[in-house]
C-alpha cells in the first residue's frame, strides 16, 4: 500500500506528533461484543477542526472542535466553488477495543481521505497515505484489549507536486477535501483473509477472482484467496467457495489445505459453472461468491461478493465483444462532485448518479479522472455499466522519481481495489492529457498486466492496449487507428474553443456562447436546443470512425478551480436535472432494452417550453417508429424518422414538427411501434405561477439512514403544469437531524429549487416545508 512510515521522533517537527495533538473528546467508539467478526462502521461521532492557515503542522490545544459525522468535507461550499477551501483538517476520536479478545486481528481502514493523510494512535505514529483517492489500511492488532485510544488523523489537501494534477487554479476540476468516504474496524480471527491494500502483494492479498472462460454452455470462475495465519502454530483448515444465483446454490469447491505459523499464503480454486448467466450491459446478471475459511467445523472467516460471468476481448477489426458479441459502447464522462458537499456524499447517491447515466440511454461511464467511490462501481455492476477505471491525472506529469513511484503505486493500488468488478473493461493508468515518456507509460503498462494478467490498458498515447481520443484532437490530428480505439472524450470542447484543448485554462479563442455545448439549464429553450444539435453532430460523426465506445463530455455540470462559473456542458445539471440533450441520448437506446431496474424501452420526450419565445418547428426525440403530435386535442402531424445530414449514423433520428406558428395549449406527443402506442409526452404553456409542489430525487434509490438528498420545489401554475421561472427565491425548513447543506439563498432554475439535505440516523416520517416570498407555501414527507 501506499505509507509512508516515519519515526515519531521525526514527524514531530514535521507534523506535530505530540500527546498533546492526540487529546479527544469525540465520543468512545466502543466494541461491546467478545466474539465480534466483521467490519464496524467507525462513520459516528468524530471531533473536527479546520485551520485558519495553511502553514499549520500540528493541531492547536485550545481550538474549538466540531462533532461531525463521516462522510464529511471540510466546507460547505456554494454553488458556484471559485475560491475552495484547501488547508490542513483535523479529525480524531477516542476508540475503545477494550472487549476485544486478545488473538484476535484487527485493522483500521480509510476508503478515502484527501489528499495527505498522517495517522496517530496515541503517541505512536501509525503512517501516511498520500493520494486521497484510494483505500489504506492499518494493522491494530497489538492494540486489542485496550482502551482510551486516541486516534488522529491530519489531513493536507493543498496542491501537491507529488500527486499531480495541476494546481487547483489550473485545474479543471475541484479535487475537495476531508474524510469523506468510510472509515472503518475491521476484526478477524488470527486465521483470516486479508486486506488486499495492507499485504501489498502482486496480484493478491484479498479475494482475487476472475472468469477465465465464457461461454453460454460453460464457464469458469476462478478464485484466489489469500490467508494469513497469525497464530504461534500450524493450521489445518479449508477454503469454501459456494456460487449462488437468485438464492440457488450453482456450484461449491472446498480445498483442505495447511499454512505454518505466522505465514500467509494465496489459494488458488476453479469453479465450473454450466450455462451460466452472462453479465452483459443489457442484462448484468450478478452471481453472490461465498468464500469461507473453516477451521475445526467452524468458520472462522468469510466474504461475500457479487461477481458477474463475462468476457470482454476485440476482434482482429477491434471491435469489442462481449461474451462474443459485437457491442458499441455509447457512454459518458462523469465526474463525482456534488453541489455543496464535494465527493462527501453516500452510497445511495452514488447508486441515484448511475442510475440516471444508465436511465439516459447510456451503457458505458469513463471515471474521469481519478478513481471513484467502490459504491458507485458496485452501482455500475448491477445496473450494467461498463466502466473504464482511471487513476488521478490531468495535463500534469513531473519529471521526478518520487512522482513515478506515486504515480506507480496509485495504479497498483487501483486495480487491488476494483479487479473484482465485472463493469470494468479496462484500466485508465494514463496521467490524462499529460505527454507521458514511453519508458513511464511502459511501467504503468507493466503494472496492469501484473496485477491482472490479460487486463487492458486505457490511455491517451498509442502505447497503451486502447487508445482514448478526445474528437477535438482527432479533429486535428487523427491516423486511422492500429489498436482498439474509443472517443473518450467530444461534444464539448470542439464547440468552445478553436484550439486543441491542452491549455485549457488560457481560455484562448472562444466561440461565440450560442454556439457552445456549454448551456446551464436555466440558458433558455434555444440554447439547451443548441447543445442537443452540438451533441447530435458529434456523435453521429464518431460512429463514423473505427471507435468500439464514445463517451461524451460529461453527464452532470461541475466545478472547476481555474473558473468562476460551472462547466455547463452536462447532459443534466449539478443538482441532476435533466437537460434536452439527456432525451436525445435516451431515445439512441433501442426501445427492445427493457429493464424494471433504470427508464428504459419506448420512449417520447418533446424537447420545447411551448410558450410564445418557443420554436414553432418543434423537435422530438423518441425510439419509436412513428410520432403524432396533437394540439389542443387536436391531430397536427404524424410523422417518422427520417435519416438527415447531422443523423446519417443514428438509429433513431431526432423528428422536427413544423407547426407553422406558435398557439398557446397542450402539446402531446404519442409514438407508435407498429400500431401501437408505446409512449407518451406532453408540454402545457405555462401560466403565471401560482403555488409551489415538493418532491424528494430518490432516483432508483429511496432515502437511507446517512444519506445526502435532493429535495425539489416545482413552481406549477394554476392548473398544475410547471412553470420555468429562474431565480425565485425559495425558502427550506427541516427538522432537528436533517441538515441543508447549500450555505446560500436556494433560487429556481427553470422553474425547480433544489436543496441538498443532509439525513441523519433516524429520518423516517420528518417532514421538510418550503415557502415562497410571495406566499407559496409546500411540504414533503420522508
Amino acid at each position: 500500500m501506499r505509507k509512508l512510515l516515519v519515526p515519531c521522533a521525526v514527524m514531530l517537527a514535521l507534523a506535530g506528533c505530540t500527546q498533546s495533538s492526540t487529546q479527544s473528546d469525540a465520543v468512545a467508539e466502543q466494541i461491546v461484543t467478545d466474539n465480534i467478526i466483521g467490519e464496524i462502521s467507525l462513520n459516528q461521532a468524530w471531533s473536527f477542526q479546520r485551520t485558519q492557515g495553511k502553514s499549520k503542522i500540528a493541531a492547536p490545544e485550545s481550538a474549538d472542535w466540531q462533532q461531525v459525522n463521516l462522510p464529511h468535507t471540510p466546507k460547505l461550499e456554494p454553488l458556484v466553488v471559485n475560491d475552495q477551501w484547501q488547508g490542513i483538517a483535523f479529525y480524531k476520536k477516542t476508540l475503545d477495543l477494550s472487549n476485544i479478545k486478545a488473538g484476535k486481528s484487527v485493522y483500521l481502514r480509510f476508503e478515502g481521505a484527501m489528499k495527505v493523510a498522517d495517522v496517530w494512535l496515541n503517541d505512536e505514529y501509525l503512517g501516511q497515505h498520500v493520494g486521497g483517492y484510494l483505500p489504506f489500511t492499518f494493522d491494530l492488532t497489538k492494540y486489542a484489549g485496550k482502551k482510551n485510544l486516541n486516534l488522529l488523523v491530519r489531513l493536507d489537501n493543498q496542491d501537491n507536486w507529488l500527486t499531480g494534477p495541476k494546481p487547483l487554479h489550473l485545474l479543471d476540476f475541484n479535487t475537495y477535501g476531508g474524510l469523506y468516504r468510510d472509515v472503518k474496524l475491521i476484526v478477524k480471527n488470527a486465521l483470516h483473509i486479508s486486506d488486499e491494500m495492507q499485504v501489498n502483494e502482486v496480484a493478491s492479498g484479498g479475494l482475487f477472482i476472475t472468469t477465465p472462460v465464457v461461454s453460454e454452455a460453460r464457464a469458469e470462475v476462478q478464485v484466489k484467496t489469500h490467508v494469513i495465519n497469525a497464530n504461534k502454530n500450524p493450521a489445518a483448515f479449508s477454503v469454501k467457495q459456494t456460487l449462488w444465483f437468485d438464492g440457488q446454490l450453482v456450484a461449491s469447491k472446498v480445498d483442505q489445505v495447511d499454512l505454518a505459523a505466522e505465514q500467509a499464503q494465496q489459494f488458488s480454486q476453479s469453479i465450473a459453472v454450466t450455462e451460466p448467466k452472462l453479465w452483459h450491459p443489457h442484462h448484468p446478471h450478478l452471481y453472490k461468491l461465498v468464500t469461507e475459511v473453516v477451521q475445526n467445523d467452524q468458520v472462522v472467516d468469510s466474504q461475500t461478493n457479487q461477481i458477474g460471468i463475462r468476457e470482454f476481448k476485440f476482434d482482429d477489426k477491434h471491435q469489442l465483444l462481449i461474451n462474443g458479441e459485437p457491442f458499441f459502447l455509447r457512454g459518458v464522462n462523469r465526474h463525482q462532485e456534488y453541489p455543496h458537499v464535494g465527493y462527501a456524499t453516500s452510497p445511495e447517491a452514488d447508486y441515484r448518479d448511475a442510475y440516471l447515466i444508465k436511465s439516459a440511454g447510456f451503457d458505458y461511464v469513463r471515471l474521469s479522472h481519478y478513481p471513484h467511490s467502490k459504491a458507485f462501481m458496485q452501482a455500475a455492476d448491477e445496473l450494467g455499466l461498463v466502466l473504464i477505471d482511471a487513476i488521478l491525472g490531468w495535463q500534469y506529469y513531473s519529471p521526478f522519481p518520487e512522482f513515478k513511484e506515486q504515480i506507480y503505486q496509485t495504479c497498483t493500488d487501483l486495480l487491488r481495489r476494483d479487479r473484482n468488478h465485472p463493469s470494468v473493461l479496462a484500466w485508465e493508468c494514463s496521467l490524462n492529457e499529460s505527454w507521458m515518456p514511453p519508458d513511464f507509460i511502459k511501467g504503468l503498462d507493466d503494472i496492469v498486466d501484473a496485477e491482472y494478467p490479460g487486463a487492458l490498458s486505457a490511455g491517451w498515447q498509442k502505447e497503451y492496449d486502447i487508445y482514448l481520443q478526445a474528437r477535438q484532437h482527432r479533429m486535428q490530428h487523427y491516423d486511422e487507428p492500429k489498436q482498439p480505439y474509443n472517443v473518450s472524450e467530444y461534444g464539448d470542447w470542439e464547440y468552445y474553443a478553436q484550439n486543441a484543448g491542452l491549455n485549457q485554462d488560457a481560455w484562448g479563442d472562444l466561440k461565440a456562447e450560442e454556439r457552445t455545448s456549454r448551456q446551464l439549464i436555466t440558458a433558455g429553450e434555444k440554447r439547451l436546443l443548441q447543445q442537443a444539435t452540438n451533441i447530435q453532430e458529434a456523435h453521429n460523426d464518431n460512429l463514423s470512425t473505427p471507435a468500439h465506445a464514445d463517451g461524451f463530455w460529461v453527464m452532470f455540470d461541475y466545478n472547476r478551480g481555474y473558473a468562476d462559473d460551472l462547466e455547463s456542458s452536462g447532459i443534466s445539471s449539478i443538482y441532476r436535472m435533466p437537460k434536452y440533450s439527456y432525451y436525445f441520448y435516451q431515445s439512441q437506446r433501442s426501445p427492445e432494452v427493457k429493464s424494471d431496474a433504470y427508464e428504459s424501452g419506448p420512449m417520447v420526450h418533446i424537447a420545447s417550453d411551448w410558450n410564445e419565445f418557443s420554436d414553432p418547428n418543434v423537435r422530438v426525440f423518441t425510439n419509436a417508429e412513428r410520432v403524432d403530435i396533437h394540439l389542443n386535442g387536436k391531430l397536427v402531424k404524424s410523422q417518422k424518422p427520417k435519416k438527415e445530414a447531422l443523423s446519417s449514423n443514428l438509429k433513431h433520428p431526432p423528428m422536427h414538427f413544423n407547426l407553422k406558428k406558435f398557439v398557446a395549449g397542450e402539446l402531446v406527443a404519442k409514438a407508435y411501434i407498429g400500431n401501437e402506442l408505446v409512449a407518451e409526452h406532453k408540454v402545457a404553456t405555462p401560466g403565471k405561477a401560482a403555488a409551489i409542489e415538493m418532491s424528494v430525487a430518490e432516483l432508483g434509490k429511496p432515502v437511507a439512514a446517512n444519506d445526502v438528498i435532493f429535495v425539489r420545489a416545482q413552481l406549477v401554475d394554476a392548473n398544475g403544469n410547471p412553470t420555468y421561472d429562474n431565480g425565485v427565491t425559495v425558502n427550506f425548513v427541516v427538522p432537528d437531524g436533517l441538515v441543508v447543506t447549500n450555505p446560500h439563498s436556494i433560487l429556481t432554475e427553470k422553474g425547480v429549487a433544489t436543496a441538498v439535505v443532509k439525513v441523519g440516523e433516524q429520518f423516517a416520517g420528518k417532514v421538510i416545508s418550503a415557502s415562497t416570498e410571495s406566499g407559496f407555501k409546500a411540504q414533503v414527507s420522508l
